[in-house]
């Protein structure tokens, strides 16, 4: 759909700050034509889109527009952003969603946390690859999971810090 394309593109734009025509395409599973077109539409809908020329021209957002989403609190953003199984989300037919999702969480959130955002998805991977066939309860889990969002170390939790 049209208008879904056009909200993608915004926000790699906004996520990537530059991208070319071709790297949008292949994106986004459509031709260079296309991406042209939908370059167009955005403009005219008043959405500060802009083309540079040369060996590191593409396309690119007027410095300062975002767009927004509000109404995540931090807790909230910490859960979206933990690296999940992707066999698992491919099992339940829901890849393209959480990748689509992820990017819109990722364009809303303010330059100044870009940086601790990168972090947090990089703190926690799950690797459900060699779990057990049969559900079990994982009570250290949830321990484990405070723990690393606290930043506390072994010392620390036996601390009672």
């Amino acid at each position: 759909m049209r208008a879904d394309r056009l909200i993608s593109i915004l926000l790699l734009l906004q996520n990537n700050e530059r991208m070319t025509t071709r790297e949008l395409a292949k994106e986004l599973e459509v031709t260079e034509r296309t991406i042209h077109r939908d370059m167009e539409a955005l403009s005219a809908a008043g959405i500060p889109v802009l083309a540079e020329r040369g060996k590191f021209g593409g396309w690119k957002l007027l410095e300062k527009y975002r767009t927004n989403l509000t109404g995540l609190k931090a807790d909230e953003i910490k859960t979206l952003l933990l690296s999940p199984s992707f066999e698992h989300l491919a099992d339940l037919g829901i890849s393209e969603e959480w990748k689509e999702a992820r990017q819109k969480l990722l364009a809303a959130i303010p330059a100044p946390l870009k940086e601790d955002v990168k972090d947090i998805s990089n703190r926690i991977h799950i690797d459900t690859s060699t779990w057990r066939q049969t559900p079990r309860e994982m009570k250290s889990f949830g321990i484990v999971q405070q723990a690393v969002w606290e930043e506390k170390t072994s010392n620390s939790i036996r601390e009672g810090r």
